[in-house]
């Protein structure tokens, strides 16, 4: 049972009791908190499909990347408090308004109050979009609750895991984790372009750091049949704040000519790339509260 108390949600394990208002490494209290809850058609294109994703965007984080776009959210902590009958409620709002699919961002803290409200079965695919550094133990219990999972693959290389996410152990906790996530849902099943179930990898490439891009590509081909599994190799990267180098600039068309070309090496053509006009700011959400008041 996923509870508040002794809280061990994610792979932090921090132990503090949020029910008594102690705060762990994602310093969320013991009920959700939204930035916003909006039609999405910025997902991936099964994802999204033709009238766009239910995106539910959740405060908190259990990773601390330097370079979020989402900071305002999850590191500032900026979000309304909601019940977790509330919560039904935005779901079932989302879905009246034409949502294909139920995008849960960043959920993993906050469970204990959004498994009950998956309850009784939602009339469209849920969607669990996370940084991929989730503990297995916790995603067993989600078994059924969830068809899509959305997860990032950021690091092969847990050194700059370390520095940028503040995560040593990344690569091997969301190994294990994005393997139990295709044992939940099995091979990906597209119908009439929306994703009814299965696992999409996503994984950003950062400006400086190709080899980093290399080696996930590298792990994906070899840990899962290369036919069931979704690939998205993503060139949005956007510096945000005062970034250092080489993370102060966009990745370079010679960075991401080589990470397609070794996709293509290495046999993953199932999935999604981006133009390089997807780097920029202007398609982030605004975090007004909308569709949460």
């Amino acid at each position: 049972m996923l509870t508040y108390e002794n809280c061990t949600l994610c792979p932090r394990q921090c132990g503090v009791n949020r029910a008594a208002g102690q705060l762990g490494f994602c310093r969320m209290p013991a009920e959700p908190l939204l930035g916003r809850a909006m039609l999405h058609h910025g997902e991936e294109p099964p994802i999204s499909a033709e009238r766009g994703t239910g995106a539910v965007f959740f405060s908190g984080c259990t990773l601390r990347c330097s370079f979020c776009q989402n900071a305002e959210i999850s590191a500032d902590g900026r979000g309304v408090a909601v019940t977790a009958e509330r919560l039904r409620e935005i779901f079932e709002s989302l879905i009246a308004q034409g949502a294909q699919t139920l995008d849960l961002v960043t959920p993993t803290h906050f469970l204990p109050s959004v498994l009950p409200a998956l309850t009784p079965k939602l009339p469209v695919p849920v969607v669990y979009n996370c940084g991929g550094y989730e503990r297995v133990e916790t995603l067993r219990e989600l078994e059924d609750l969830v068809d899509v999972y959305l997860p990032d693959m950021k690091y092969a290389d847990n050194k700059l895991a370390a520095e940028l996410s503040c995560a040593p152990d990344y690569f091997e906790t969301a190994a294990a984790a994005i393997r139990e996530m295709y044992r939940q849902t099995g091979g990906a099943v597209i119908e009439n372009g929306v994703l009814r179930r299965g696992v999409l990898i996503r994984h950003l490439l950062l400006p400086g750091h190709l080899e980093n891009t290399l080696r996930v590509i590298e792990w994906v081909a070899e840990a899962f049949p290369k036919k069931d599994v979704l690939f998205s190799l993503m060139s949005q990267y956007t510096p945000m704040g005062n970034q250092k180098p080489p993370l102060n600039r966009r990745i370079s068309e010679a960075e991401y000519d080589g990470a397609l070309s070794w996709m293509e090496l290495c046999g993953l053509q199932n999935g999604f790339t981006q133009e390089f006009s997807s780097a920029t700011t202007e398609l982030l959400p605004e975090f007004n509260f909308d569709g949460i008041l």
